[in-house]
């Protein structure tokens, strides 16, 4: 296996006139790896495809394929399939006739055609549904089609553009636990563009945020959701959203300590956080309910519930502010006084001006 990546993005920008939507993204995808890049609607996902792709001339940067830097080459030259949201299939091909349409433009022999659209149409599934024009394709089988185009190729990289954003709420559930597999035998470098945190969740070995034209983490699902680098990543990720507490953090042994919505917590947090206007963030599920008074837990009045999943939602009352929580399990009526109690573990530190994350000290290593 080459040392390579097989994705590496380095200094790419996109400028419109004096709009600049895409400001020096650095990024890396390994062979094999599902690199999920996501942000809300309009921050230039798809540019930002389409530039790797080579179909953006705005583009500016380098982009390098294995080791291969393809910045100068046509998309057709680059090593790169893609899958569009829309599908773009030809509506006047079988889908048998489009799978294949990179290969005949590429003069591949009509045995090595057949064999190759045959065992991708086997791995999505879409084997007797090959003779069909588009028009009589479900969605969910327009969509198994435009993927097969794109890996049919066996592409070094993989582009996927929002591909489940079109096709209804079961099939794209289906199509979460499915992707992973497929995405896995392919083996390409794949960068999968979502605006769904669940999807980025579920798909990604990574995700990459992208907001204000850059990258503005990049990190595993889990660490992404725990460990957010900054309030405007913070409130991307959850349903409900990220409980976000004004708070002055004072001193403490071994650490900080933090009041918020009568809530008094210590937190490892860095000492330059003492005094300084900051934002507690407590995810939804990190905040417990209780109908009795416990030691350290704040009064609160629950002011309403809703289901959502095997979970229940209470909007609650407590210190002047409004909180959120996600539980499991029966509370009492709205209306009701309650008591509520965080873990620190799951507790986030922001600074109130910049937004940004504040880290927890690192360790200090005793000399041997």
């Amino acid at each position: 296996m080459s040392a390579d990546p097989g994705l590496a993005v380095r200094a790419l920008s996109v400028t419109f006139g004096r709009n600049h939507l895409l400001r020096g993204i650095d990024f890396d995808v390994a062979e094999g790896e599902t690199l999920v890049l996501f942000g809300p609607s309009g921050v230039g996902k798809t540019v930002l495809l389409r530039a790797i792709a080579g179909l953006e001339p705005a583009a500016r940067g380098e982009v390098r394929v294995a080791g291969r830097d393809v910045s100068m080459r046509g998309p057709e030259a680059r090593g790169i399939g893609m899958a569009f949201q829309n599908f773009a299939l030809y509506p006047h091909m079988s889908a048998r006739d489009n799978i294949a349409s990179p290969l005949r433009a590429r003069g591949v022999s009509r045995a090595e055609i057949e064999r190759r659209v045959g065992a991708v149409a086997d791995l999505l599934r879409i084997g007797h549904v090959l003779g069909h024009a588009p028009k009589e394709l479900s969605n969910g089988q327009k969509q198994r089609t435009a993927l097969a185009r794109a890996l049919v190729g066996e592409p070094r990289v993989l582009l996927l553009d929002d591909p489940l954003r079109n096709v209804d709420a079961k099939l794209r559930y289906e199509m979460r636990l499915e992707f992973p597999r497929l995405l896995r035998t392919a083996g390409a470098a794949t960068l999968y563009v979502t605006q769904d945190y669940r999807e980025a969740m579920a798909l990604g070995d990574r995700v990459a945020i992208l907001l204000d034209g850059r990258i503005a983490q990049t990190a595993p699902p889990e660490t992404v959701y725990e460990h957010p680098d900054s309030v405007a990543v913070a409130r991307l990720f959850g349903d409900p959203p990220i409980n976000l507490l004004p708070c002055r953090p004072t001193e403490s042994t071994g650490g900080v300590q933090v009041a918020a919505a009568g809530l008094r917590l210590t937190l490892p947090a860095a000492q330059h956080a003492i005094g300084r206007d900051c934002l507690l963030g407590l995810r939804p599920e990190a905040i417990a309910v209780h109908a009795a008074a416990l030691p350290g837990a704040a009064p609160a009045q629950l002011n309403a519930t809703t289901p959502l999943h095997e979970r229940l939602v209470v909007l609650l009352r407590a210190g002047g502010e409004e909180v959120v929580a996600s539980v499991l399990g029966e509370v009492p009526v709205p209306g009701s006084a309650v008591w509520i109690s965080a873990d620190p573990a799951q507790a986030t530190l922001f600074d109130a001006g910049s937004g940004a994350r504040i880290a927890a000290p690192a360790p200090v290593r005793e000399a041997a």
